[in-house]
């Protein structure tokens, strides 16, 4: 993909991604508009699907919504409500002892910060950006497995880990897209741009697509 094919490859893919529900830490980040929520919504998602994700978030939301609430319940009662997401024992304890952290140094307040963020235990460069673009409308860009391999697999970046598409990104990708980029590239990648065996045949972005990497499509 050439640079200045980014701004109608990212047209074309707004309108493709409309067909499918949106990430379930973007659905929290929609509803409640709240920056706890969303931290812990993007650690309850880690290695986990989304169907499992939602629902996951609702139930413990329903019990506690702010660090004190949290940190009334027991971590039993954290990971009865989170199972099964994925290594619910360990997010249980990570969700508590960020909660503590937030009560004892930030008055109860996540910070909008992304190097302030990867101060808390368990939090990466993912989940910080995705804070403080879901949570604070600043910005910021998420890069998780599908934003590094489909922005690879497009020819726009030439990257081997998603740290450094995040910080390729952040050198070419136009502001604008910034915020957008990772909802529109799960989406994408978890229902066409598929790992394996994507879907080159019906895509929109195809004429686009340097398809690096790809040995079998559809």
């Amino acid at each position: 993909m050439r640079d200045d094919d980014i701004h109608e490859a990212m047209a074309l893919l707004a309108e493709a991604v409309r067909q499918w529900p949106s990430p379930a830490v973007t659905i929290v980040s929609q509803r409640e508009g709240n920056p706890f929520k969303v931290l812990v919504s993007c650690i309850l998602s880690l290695r986990t699907q989304d169907r499992t994700t939602g629902p996951a978030s609702e139930r413990l939301f329903a019990l506690a919504d702010t660090p004190e609430a949290m940190l009334a319940l027991s971590r039993e009662q954290v990971e009865e409500a989170i199972y099964p997401v994925g290594f619910y024992r360990n997010k249980a304890a990570q969700i508590l002892e960020i909660c503590r952290t937030l009560v004892e140094r930030y008055d109860c307040q996540v910070p909008d910060n992304i190097n302030e963020l990867l101060t808390f235990r368990g939090v990466g460069r993912k989940t910080a950006n995705l804070v403080v673009t879901l949570g604070f409308g600043k910005p910021g860009i998420c890069v998780d497995t599908h934003v590094h391999r489909i922005t690879n697999r497009w020819g726009y970046v030439d990257t081997r880990t998603p740290e450094q598409t995040e910080f390729a990104l952040r050198a070419k990708l136009p502001a604008e897209y910034w915020g957008v980029i990772n909802d529109y590239l799960v989406t994408f990648g978890q229902n066409h741009c598929t790992p394996l065996s994507p879907r080159c045949s019906t895509c929109v972005l195809a004429r686009f697509c340097d398809r690096v990497g790809v040995t079998r499509h559809r």
